[in-house]
């Protein structure tokens, strides 16, 4: 799972039944620097400098309260806030988040500020069925704006006359039918 989606945190028991966590630890900092708590059993001092060592952001130990599980998950991605990727790549599709551009095939896309925060929420869940509720509170409610019916829809065409080569056969952007749509490749943030 790593290896296939964005990971902002992994939990981990160090005792596994096809290795040991330890080890897993120190493979993910030799490539990354996600978040990494370790949940164990294993309670010795030894046992959590061990942990520390391996490159663990945190350790807690069994039996655990779950609200103090939840408070460290929850301090540990407030003090090491996701790390902005300078692109998000999919097929032949780069956008660029700091300087709110698209490039296709390595040539600039014109779009318009709605159009591009449609592919940036679109990018940034890939794979995902996102309802037409998700996509325009995400889009539009934060001004406050009033939608009608058909906002939606008419620029998600514009945008897919932009991004695709033949926007009439379904794509990268693909509408589900009484569901919403889902952006059908996978992304890279790099």
């Amino acid at each position: 799972m790593y290896q296939t989606h964005s990971i902002s945190l992994i939990i981990c028991d160090i005792t596994l039944p096809d290795g040991n966590g330890l080890d897993f630890c120190a493979r993910i900092r030799k490539e990354s620097s996600v978040l990494f708590l370790f949940l164990t059993a294993l309670d010795t001092e030894e046992d959590m400098i061990a942990g520390y060592a391996q490159g663990a952001d945190d350790y807690i130990t069994k039996p655990f309260s779950l609200n103090v599980l939840v408070s460290k998950v929850n301090a540990l991605m407030k003090r090491f806030p996701k790390e902005n990727p300078d692109c998000i790549v999919s097929g032949d599709i780069t956008l660029y988040p700091a300087e709110k551009r698209v490039c296709k095939n390595g040539q600039p896309v014109t779009l318009t500020a709605r159009e591009y925060s449609l592919l940036a929420f679109f990018m940034e869940n890939p794979l995902h069925i996102l309802s037409r509720n998700q996509l325009l509170e995400a889009i539009w409610d934060i001004d406050g704006n009033f939608v009608d019916e058909n906002t939606l829809s008419v620029n998600i065409r514009r945008l897919r006359e932009k991004i695709e080569d033949n926007p009439s056969s379904p794509a990268m952007l693909k509408n589900v039918r009484g569901l919403g749509y889902i952006w059908e490749r996978s992304c890279e943030k790099r």
